[in-house]
């Protein structure tokens, strides 16, 4: 083929894979929308808010939670008052990702009076708690990691 005749073929080729780059440039250098969550005010969040059963069929706790509740004087009636009736605190829940790898941390008070966190993590209609954190009062505790 003549050189010529491949000149404007050639031409071409270079302007589409340069408008590409360019595309593929400006796509990386945009800031990401962030994903905006319209948020119910916790008083109106209905028991069921965004995924969280709160009434699950079966309840599992990890080897980690049960440790923690001995330590922090915990028990299965309140891990289930704070399921129940606490809300959701949304900075320090883990909500991204597919229904089996979120993870609610659910705060209220206990009947026993101890402010507490409680990190749930459902799958399905079962839900496993993390993890139990007594707010109000440091419990010396050796779970077998560090704190």
């Amino acid at each position: 083929m003549n050189l010529k005749k491949a000149l404007p073929y050639l031409f071409l080729l270079v302007l589409a894979v340069l408008v590409l780059v360019l595309k593929r440039c400006k796509q990386s250098a945009e800031p990401q929308k962030p994903v905006v969550i319209n948020r119910v005010d916790d008083r109106d969040e209905p028991k069921t808010a965004r995924g969280l059963n709160r009434t699950p069929s079966a309840m599992y706790y990890s080897k980690h939670a049960r440790c923690r509740m001995g330590c922090r004087h915990i028990d299965e009636s309140e891990v289930m008052e704070i399921l129940r009736d606490g809300k959701i605190n949304y900075r320090k829940s883990e909500l991204n990702g597919d229904d089996c790898r979120k993870k609610y941390a659910v705060e209220g008070i206990s009947h026993d009076n101890q402010r507490l966190r409680i990190i749930f993590a459902p799958c399905g209609d079962e839900m496993t708690v993390v993890t139990c954190i007594d707010l109000g009062t440091e419990w010396p505790c050796d779970c077998g990691e560090n704190d």
